[in-house]
């Protein structure tokens, strides 16, 4: 979006209603866009730049920089100033990281006179995730850049991209979103998991395939229109989360919360560990998210496939 001198992009944050963790060893993943996002905005510069938020540490801002320098160079490093500004809440397993990447790359393409169609900004969305993650699944920036449902799954392959399968749904599929804690960071909650695996393969390849077919037939439950189903694919998923040692006290009691408000089916959603974000289904979301607020709970709702109300 253009106004006057300057332009205006968009990234998604996004939510994984089955498969997290699991994705990454190549299972598929159900995953959906939230209306919740980063914002981008570009005016006119001498030189391609990114300006950083004061409340950045060093660390933070050296590694922003590195990516986004990454994605420019990509584009021929158009004349812009990009500034940023999110929408939802940083480093919860909400998907930030990618929504940042995603709006800086459609930024970049359109600066540089580009289309910033959604396989053009994954592709420069994938370079900067590579940045900040090292080997990532790819679900994260695959979402916020299609902006749809996907059924996910990655390629063999560290450097490769994965492919997702569109699933459309009947009904309206509404989510509340809540905060449950600090969140351990995702490397040290993704190694602990992984040191466990290598050392019980059987035991964890198990767990994973398992988390696996729960994507899938849930993507087939939403296709059917079947919320009950999906909800308690979630409920199952997360057990299996909990039994990969990865969920925590202020985790399961948030999920007990949700589910106690009508929720469906509700689970961690991310990398979990010590705290972060629960995801409920629900069929009337906007219930819950007063009732939690309320408590003081941090939450929003976010409608990520179905027909939408006029």
């Amino acid at each position: 979006m253009a106004t006057g001198n300057s332009l205006s992009t968009f990234g998604a944050g996004k939510v994984i209603l089955l498969g997290e963790h699991s994705v990454v060893y190549g299972h598929p993943a159900l995953a959906g866009p939230l209306s919740q996002g980063v914002k981008a905005r570009g005016v006119p510069a001498k030189k391609c730049q990114l300006v950083l938020p004061s409340t950045l540490s060093r660390a933070q801002r050296t590694l922003l920089l590195g990516a986004f320098n990454r994605a420019a160079k990509l584009v021929g490093e158009p004349p812009v100033k990009v500034s940023l500004d999110p929408e939802l809440p940083l480093a919860v397993g909400l998907g930030s990281s990618a929504a940042l990447s995603v709006a800086c790359a459609r930024m970049l393409l359109l600066a540089a006179g580009k289309a910033p169609s959604s396989k053009e900004a994954a592709r420069l969305a994938w370079a900067m995730e590579q940045e900040f993650h090292g080997t990532p699944s790819g679900v994260d920036h695959t979402t916020s850049a299609e902006e749809q449902l996907l059924l996910y799954r990655k390629q063999p392959g560290a450097s490769s991209v994965g492919k997702g399968k569109t699933v459309d749904s009947p009904r309206a599929l509404k989510v509340v979103v809540a905060l449950a804690g600090e969140r351990s960071p995702t490397k040290k909650t993704v190694a602990a998991l992984r040191q466990r695996q290598a050392r019980w393969p059987e035991r964890y390849q198990r767990i994973f395939k398992e988390m696996g077919k729960l994507a899938s037939e849930g993507a087939k439950a939403v296709e059917a229109g079947d919320l009950e189903a999906l909800g308690d694919a979630m409920n199952v998923n997360q057990g299996l989360l909990s039994a990969l040692g990865l969920s925590s006290t202020p985790l399961e009691e948030m999920v007990y919360r949700l589910r106690s408000l009508g929720a469906l089916g509700a689970k961690l959603t991310g990398a979990g560990g010590d705290g972060g974000a629960v995801v409920g289904l629900f069929t009337d979301p906007e219930s819950a998210v007063v009732q939690l607020t309320r408590q003081g709970v941090r939450c929003f709702s976010s409608q990520l496939a179905g027909p939408r109300a006029l």
